[in-house]
């Protein structure tokens, strides 16, 4: 859903952000019902992403909104993600925190309504700085869950997946564990990409350091965005992929001891 009906930024001095589009009823993005914000911008370009239209940070469908506007429009929704348990609102992407600062503001202010807050993110925009460093404490102070999204456990094949290193996100998900964050940790599962059982069981002994890890979901790939990449006009790099078999899933669900969704 776009933010179409919001009436244009003028000069303001409030933050501002560039926001894909928002998705008023989530139940996959967090705990309950969930008011989800998908930014525009992200640093990874994995080849199964099923939201290639928000890798540029500015696309001319995107919205740039105030944070003020976007709260209010939160607001006007809040009695339906309330009314489910542990219902709020999570910030997604492409990366949610290429826009830091517009969340930490965003956060402080549902935060004062007492509305749950998620984000959901990849780690790939950490860079551990003391400025960094302060912001995402204060982050961690706002945020009652992160969706930490590990891609793949060995660095040379996240980089063939994604174009980009993890040694930064594997950092990032250390600092939250460190400093008290709770997490679901997702991984998604690719046939001939990131089921090896070896790499899984890597993973998982990753994820066994990490303090606060209330669950740990396994996705399945699926190429329902194939559409996308040739309206965009990008190559779809999986067209020689099937979605994971049951068998695969439940043996991802028993190395990773994650939840069992799987029927």
């Amino acid at each position: 859903m776009k933010l179409s009906n919001l009436a244009p930024v003028e000069d303001t001095n409030e933050l501002t952000a560039n926001v894909h589009s928002v998705e008023s009823f989530g139940n996959v993005d967090g705990p309950g019902i969930r008011y989800v914000v998908f930014f525009q911008g992200c640093m990874l370009r994995c080849k199964y992403c099923h939201n290639p239209d928000t890798w540029k940070m500015h696309n001319p469908d995107a919205k740039v909104v105030t944070v003020s506007q976007l709260t209010k429009e939160i607001v006007k929704y809040r009695n339906f993600f309330e009314a489910s348990e542990g219902g709020g609102v999570t910030v997604s992407g492409g990366e949610s925190l290429l826009q830091l600062d517009f969340v930490l503001e965003l956060f402080r202010q549902l935060k004062a309504l007492d509305i749950n807050t998620c984000v959901d993110t990849c780690g790939g925009f950490y860079v551990n700085t003391p400025t960094m460093n302060e912001k995402i404490l204060e982050l961690i102070s706002l945020t009652d869950l992160f969706l930490m999204d590990l891609k793949h456990i060995d660095d040379k094949q996240h980089i063939k997946l994604t174009k980009r290193t993890n040694k930064n996100i594997l950092q990032f998900a250390r600092f939250l564990s460190d400093n008290g964050a709770k997490m679901w940790i997702r991984h998604v599962l690719v046939p001939k990409w990131t089921d090896d059982d070896y790499y899984l069981q890597k993973l998982r002994e990753f994820i066994d350091t990490l303090d606060g890890v209330e669950r740990v979901e396994v996705l399945p790939y699926h190429d329902m965005a194939k559409f996308k990449y040739k309206e965009l006009g990008l190559e779809y790099e999986l067209n020689d992929i099937n979605p994971p078999t049951k068998d695969r899933i439940k043996n991802a669900i028993k190395i990773l001891g994650a939840r069992d969704d799987v029927n």
